[in-house]
C-alpha cells in the first residue's frame, strides 16, 4: 500500500522547493509611510502601506513565485521563472527594501512592492531565470530565428 495513502486515493510524489523567502512586504516602509501618513498629503501612502502589511504576501521559491494581496489577500499570482522576460527594480528606503516589477512572456507585468532583501531577492530571480533559459537550449525566440536565417 506505499502507492496509496489511508483513504485510498493515490499519493502523487512531488519535487522539493526549497523557500527563498516566505513572508510580508519591508516593515520600514510600513513604518516610513505611518510617520508620513502624519502629514495630510502622506495619508493615502499610509493607507496604502497599512494594507500592503496586512494582506501582500510573497513565497519565492526555487521553481516559483506566488503574490498573494488585494483586498483580504484574496488575489493569488503564481509565475514560474521560465515565464519571466525581464525583472525591473528600484532601491526604495535606502535600499533597504525596494519594487520589483516582472515582465513576463506575453507582456503581462507582475509588481512586486516593498520586496525586503531587494538585492538578494533580485539575484536569486535572476539566477533561476538564467538556470531555466540555459536549461531549454533548444527555444528560439524570433529574434534568434531571424539572425540564423540571415
Amino acid at each position: 500500500m506505499s502507492g496509496s495513502s489511508a483513504d485510498g486515493l493515490p499519493v502523487i510524489p512531488t519535487i522539493p522547493e526549497p523557500v527563498f523567502y516566505e513572508g510580508g512586504p519591508a516593515k520600514g516602509d510600513l513604518i516610513f509611510n505611518l510617520l508620513f501618513g502624519l502629514t495630510l498629503i502622506g495619508i493615502p501612502f499610509a493607507v496604502g502601506a497599512i494594507v500592503r502589511a496586512l494582506w501582500l504576501r510573497f513565497r519565492i521559491t526555487s521553481r516559483r513565485i506566488s503574490v498573494s494581496g488585494g483586498w483580504l489577500g484574496r488575489d493569488r499570482t503564481q509565475v514560474v521563472y521560465s515565464q519571466i522576460r525581464e525583472l525591473r527594480s528600484v532601491p526604495r528606503g535606502f535600499g533597504a527594501w525596494g519594487d520589483m516589477v516582472l515582465v513576463l512572456n506575453d507582456g503581462a507585468k507582475l509588481e512586486m512592492r516593498s520586496v525586503p532583501r531587494f538585492r538578494e531577492t533580485e539575484s536569486y530571480i535572476l539566477e533561476r531565470m538564467a538556470a531555466k533559459s540555459s536549461a531549454a537550449p533548444g527555444t528560439k525566440g524570433f529574434g534568434d530565428a531571424q539572425l540564423a536565417t540571415a
